[in-house]
């Protein structure tokens, strides 16, 4: 028992050795000093923000065609007696010019029957009228000679009645009234069957001016003439051939303007017409008048492969409805006006049908926020904010063009864009600002 006292004695003066130790190292410990780590600002390059002028501009292709193609066909059958010497392929002949003349004697003989007819049939009309009249006459006295006999037949029978003359005087009188009577009925029928046929006359009359109208411009088809000033494109007749009607005799294009129906994607179409609107355009809209106005696109027509100072002003006159399946192209129809004035003086060709050319189309210049298309990271934008440090900014692109990207939202004038690579990406990590010169093009 004492041992067993003994021991337990031993190991609380060991526990209270211990206690007291430790108390004594905790008060000769040193407090640990945290040393504060400074990330070291990196430099980058930067441009200022600012609104700039921009013209989103598309390049398409496409051929040049006549915007209008006559096509001179013969209206009347007959033998060729004349063409004209210059009615060849490539000539330029002036509005109004005869090029072809068909046999017009056969269209002559009967322009002249039809006015023969038509003579007739005035003449007719006119006898008619002498007729009515002198019908007219004839009714008015066949009316005044039955009153007579009216008044002479009274008379007769008074007397008479007073047993002053025989019956056969009554009787002979009475019967004279009555071929009076018959000779007023039979003018009035006359006289009424003068409006039908007068009527059937004047009907003759009108036919017969149809007619002849129709002879003058049936031999007026005997002679063809260029409608406006144009170039032959196609010419296949000779001085003697028998043609039918419906023959096309020649082929010819206008000179005074073409047209190139211009391939574009869908996207630089929409582009082009976000840009001068500032908004997304439908083609349908885009297509009336006062819409291609608003948008006062500009046209300049290259010759593809051919001299740089070629270069044609055009004007855009209608968007395709509707998108090439194969392609997925839509089309813009530029209209070139007088094409082949000033050839001398500059040197260029003329504009020739089937010709291939590059027709750039650019839209008004209007104020946008403009950045190099390097300084943007899957939609997202670096900015060295007010504090020097590293702000992420998501975009919104209204459209891209060449090296650059017009900015709808996202950027705002005044602040630093970082144009460099910048690795690694620390949202508010320090930066160092190296401001560069901003590149638009």
């Amino acid at each position: 028992m004492i041992k067993f006292l003994l021991n337990l004695i031993m190991f609380l003066i060991m526990i209270a050795i211990g206690v007291v130790a430790f108390k004594n190292m905790q008060g000769k410990k040193k407090e640990v000093v945290h040393e504060e780590i400074v990330m070291e600002a990196k430099l980058v390059d930067v441009i200022r923000i600012k609104k700039r002028p921009f013209s989103a501009s598309v390049t398409a292709y496409g051929n040049v065609q006549p915007t209008v193609v006559f096509q001179g066909k013969s209206e009347v059958s007959g033998k060729v007696t004349y063409v004209h010497p210059r009615l060849k392929r490539g000539a330029n002949i002036a509005a109004g010019t005869v090029v072809v003349r068909i046999n017009p004697v056969d269209y002559k003989l009967s322009l002249d029957k039809n006015r023969s007819d038509l003579a007739a049939s005035k003449s007719q009309l006119e006898q008619l009228m002498q007729e009515r009249a002198s019908t007219r006459s004839s009714l008015k006295l066949a009316k005044a000679n039955l009153r007579l006999g009216l008044q002479e037949l009274q008379r007769i029978r008074t007397i008479f009645n007073r047993r002053l003359i025989a019956r056969s005087t009554l009787d002979a009188e009475e019967q004279k009234v009555l071929q009076l009577r018959q000779k007023v009925s039979d003018t009035q029928g006359k006289l009424n069957t003068y409006t039908s046929r007068i009527k059937n006359a004047k009907a003759k009359i009108k036919r017969s001016l149809q007619q002849v109208e129709g002879g003058k411009t049936t031999l007026g088809r005997t002679q063809v003439k260029i409608p406006f000033d144009a170039r032959i494109s196609v010419a296949n007749l000779d001085k003697g051939e028998i043609i039918n009607a419906g023959s096309v005799l020649f082929e010819a294009i206008n000179t005074d303007a073409v047209e190139i129906n211009a391939e574009l994607s869908i996207k630089q179409m929409q582009r082009l017409l976000s840009a001068a609107q500032g908004k997304s355009t439908p083609l349908k809209a885009a297509n009336s008048n006062q819409h291609l106005k608003n948008l006062a696109l500009k046209a300049q027509v290259k010759l593809v492969g051919g001299n740089d100072q070629a270069v044609w002003t055009g004007r855009v006159v209608r968007f395709s409805e509707s998108v090439d399946p194969t392609r997925h192209t839509t089309a813009v129809t530029v209209v070139v006006d007088h094409p082949d004035q000033n050839t001398i003086t500059t040197g260029r060709p003329p504009l020739l049908k089937g010709m291939y050319v590059a027709v750039e189309l650019s839209a008004p210049a209007y104020y946008a926020i403009i950045i190099p298309r390097k300084a943007i990271h899957s939609g997202r934008a670096f900015i060295v904010n007010q504090e020097q440090k590293l702000e992420i900014r998501t975009l919104e692109i209204q459209s891209r063009q060449g090296n650059v990207a017009i900015i709808r939202k996202g950027l705002n004038v005044g602040e630093q864009l970082i144009v460099n690579d910048l690795v690694p990406v620390i949202k508010g990590m320090p930066l160092k600002a190296l401001i560069k010169q901003q590149d638009t093009k």
